[in-house]
């Protein structure tokens, strides 16, 4: 008898484990490793970058590698006519580096050209939405100071891919259809991205000769290719073709720029975002604010917890949109609007009970949509943190392809206001306010790099990761799992939800005064989609984790075993 309740109750065990194991709420396992991990929107992408680390290249090389794959097999997000924004650790020095390599209007691209031919606001899409395309650039800057490798070496996948095709992958594909009207509109864009005149099938083999002769002349002679070379006389060409502004000195002159991170703590930890022309100082400010509040006692997305957070978006978002410009042209109160102090005062404004659909900008003291982040950790503790975008995903940034060169043109300048009395007024040589942004965190020896696209949703969806991570303690691939919630306006009480939140803490939320939009259950646009590393030094073990909101995966380089 007792030799069969000993084997019952192993048996009773072993189902209990079998049912904890599979009664998952997370989308996907972590994935941890001593060597390196790159983490990006495409599976494919994850292990260009991956074999790239295999053959000697760090972090930085990766970056760049699966960077260019993503401006491949993901063209409606992202692409060398497109901006970037970069921070890099690096180990040997354990110091952090910012790059902004966001683009300028066009010297000729003003308030006065545009109201002369009865223009009153930034055209959305087509050549006068047009800015100069900063992620060549960025990559020529970031592969100077940390790469081990050449453009060749780090080009050699996308070249390959491009000329014998990759199989359009589902969320990609999904994408692509929603824009099929657009890339209709232009014979160039057509050619490309609609072969037989009809957009690529999931899982359709699709090739781009022409961004495989764009990387090409980038493998050969660097960013000058892009900026002064065949390139550029294509982008020239193509924009005199639709009546722009952009001449050979707008390429050629630009130069993106090395800048110092901005930080502010949360509760332990250290976050970090780039200064403006992006909106980074609206998830400190957020962040900022939240700290002032016990999340933690509310509970994870409750509606007390929803609400409080719902709250700071609006009044850190107010700020931001009021003060933030180029800070070349504008006086931007960085410090001021980062500052615990500014926090606690407009953090007096949330009404615990009711929600507030008009929220106006403090007093500082003193006074993104088509895009791909991703993010790589090497085995000697390099990360980079690395976002990049066309902008508009729903129509393929400005919707005009480079005649000849395979890419599309964002459509970055649409941010400027045509307000001459706004900090973001569009002037030329001018960067607008920008939506893309990376970030960091880190606390002792443990550091994450971070990013969570989707135009205006990145500062909120980066505020709620850090909030999932420190006050939840959710491990990195569950903080991207959790419901999220989205603001995409700047007045009212709209919100969108995703349907995983709890009916009753909708119900909540709607007795608040929030208007509700309720979603899919992982809602790729309207809540984003990310990407991130952990490095922890005192396992010296990486761990990557990517959003099941995209095709993705976290993706870990193979050491040798032979």
């Amino acid at each position: 008898m007792l030799k069969s309740m000993t084997l019952a109750a192993l048996a009773l065990g072993q189902c209990l484990l079998d049912a904890s194991a599979e009664d998952r709420s997370q989308s996907r396992s972590l994935v941890a490793s001593p060597a390196g991990v790159v983490a990006s929107e495409s599976v494919l992408a994850s292990q260009v970058g991956a074999r790239i680390l295999e053959s000697g290249g760090n972090a930085v090389d990766a970056a760049i590698a699966t960077n260019a794959m993503m401006g491949l097999v993901a063209p409606m997000n992202d692409g060398v006519g497109g901006d970037l924004f970069a921070i890099v650790y690096e180990a040997k020095s354990g110091k952090l580096y910012g790059l902004n390599a966001s683009g300028w209007a066009p010297a000729m691209l003003s308030v006065a050209h545009l109201k002369g031919r009865g223009i009153t606001q930034m055209p959305q899409a087509g050549i006068d939405s047009v800015s100069v395309a900063g992620a060549v650039d960025g990559w020529d800057k970031l592969l100077k100071r940390f790469g081990t490798l050449r453009f060749a070496q780090l080009l050699a996948p996308a070249i390959a891919y491009a000329e014998r095709g990759f199989a359009v992958e589902q969320v990609v594909h999904a994408y692509w259809r929603d824009s099929e009207a657009v890339l209709k509109q232009d014979p160039a864009t057509a050619q490309t991205y609609l072969p037989s005149g009809k957009v690529p099938a999931q899982g359709e083999l699709f090739r781009n000769p022409d961004l495989a002769w764009t990387y090409r002349q980038i493998a050969a002679d660097g960013r000058d290719a892009f900026y002064r070379g065949e390139v550029a006389l294509k982008i020239l060409a193509t924009c005199a073709a639709h009546g722009g502004t952009m001449q050979a000195a707008d390429l050629a002159e630009y130069d993106s720029q090395w800048l110092e991170p901005i930080s502010t703590t949360y509760r332990g930890w250290t976050v970090y975002e780039l200064p403006p022309n992006g909106q980074g100082i609206a998830a400190l400010e957020m962040l900022n604010i939240m700290e002032r509040f016990p999340l933690r006692t509310m509970g994870h997305n409750s509606a007390p917890a929803l609400h409080t957070m719902i709250e700071a978006k609006k009044l850190a978002y107010a700020d931001m949109i009021r003060y933030v410009g180029d800070p070349r042209f504008a006086t931007v109160p960085v410090a001021a609007l980062g500052s615990k102090e500014f926090a606690a005062e407009r953090a007096k404004l949330i009404d615990p009970a009711k929600a507030n659909c008009s929220v106006a900008p403090g007093a500082p003291f003193g006074t993104d949509h088509g895009t791909t982040y991703l993010a790589v950790a090497d085995q000697d503790g390099n990360m980079v943190s690395l976002i990049q975008s066309n902008f508009a995903a729903i129509g393929f940034g400005s919707g005009l392809v480079v005649g000849g060169a395979g890419f599309v043109l964002q459509n970055r300048a649409g941010l400027f206001s045509l307000d001459e009395s706004h900090p973001n007024m569009l002037a030329g040589r001018k960067r607008p306010v920008h939506t893309i942004i990376p970030a960091f965190m880190q606390r002792g020896e443990r550091r994450i790099a971070f990013g969570i696209m989707g135009g205006w949703n990145q500062a909120q969806a980066h505020a709620q990761f850090v909030s999932n991570v420190v006050d939840f303690g959710m491990d990195i691939q569950s903080a991207l799992d959790a419901a999220r919630f989205s603001k995409d306006t700047f007045e009212g009480c709209d919100v969108n939800l995703e349907a995983r939140i709890a009916h009753a803490t909708r119900q909540e939320l709607a007795a608040m005064g929030h208007q509700i939009i309720l979603r899919g259950d992982f809602s790729s646009v309207r809540m984003g989609s990310g990407q991130a590393v952990e490095r922890d030094d005192a396992q010296r073990m990486n761990f990557g984790a990517s959003d099941p909101r995209k095709d993705g995966a976290a993706v870990t380089q193979l050491q040798p075993f032979h």
